[in-house]
């Protein structure tokens, strides 16, 4: 149960750190247009929920693609395929800093621990 509160801690002091990173900024703002862009597009175009069109873009971007929903008309094909091409590189970019942060927080975390045994 501790390790689960430090892992919680951790998640969190790294966010408060990474917002402070111009470049952690950049990448979540990135990230946040890149996804907003796609459940627009899937809600308007593929008339999806809002819901559906989030989750299909998370799954995407993530590279997990479970196959339970897909594109049905050219246009919403090439517009996914540029979609994962360009997505899929600031995604991973933004996934890198963060956990360039939590491993980060993480050691910090042990130092100070060990500093006060």
């Amino acid at each position: 149960m501790f390790r689960l509160f430090l892992n919680v801690y951790n998640f969190f002091y790294a966010i408060k750190e990474a917002l402070a990173d111009s470049e952690f900024r950049v990448l979540l703002l990135l990230a946040s247009f890149t996804i907003t862009i796609g459940v627009l597009f899937y809600h308007f175009y593929e008339g999806w929920s809002w819901i559906e069109s989030l989750y299909f873009c998370v799954v995407t971007l993530t590279t997990v693609g479970f196959g339970d929903m897909a594109p049905s008309t050219d246009v919403s094909m090439l517009f996914t395929t540029v979609y994962i091409i360009i997505g899929l590189g600031i995604f991973l970019l933004f996934v890198n800093t963060l956990s360039a942060q939590l491993i980060k927080a993480n050691l910090d975390t042990l130092k100070h621990i060990k500093k006060h045994k």
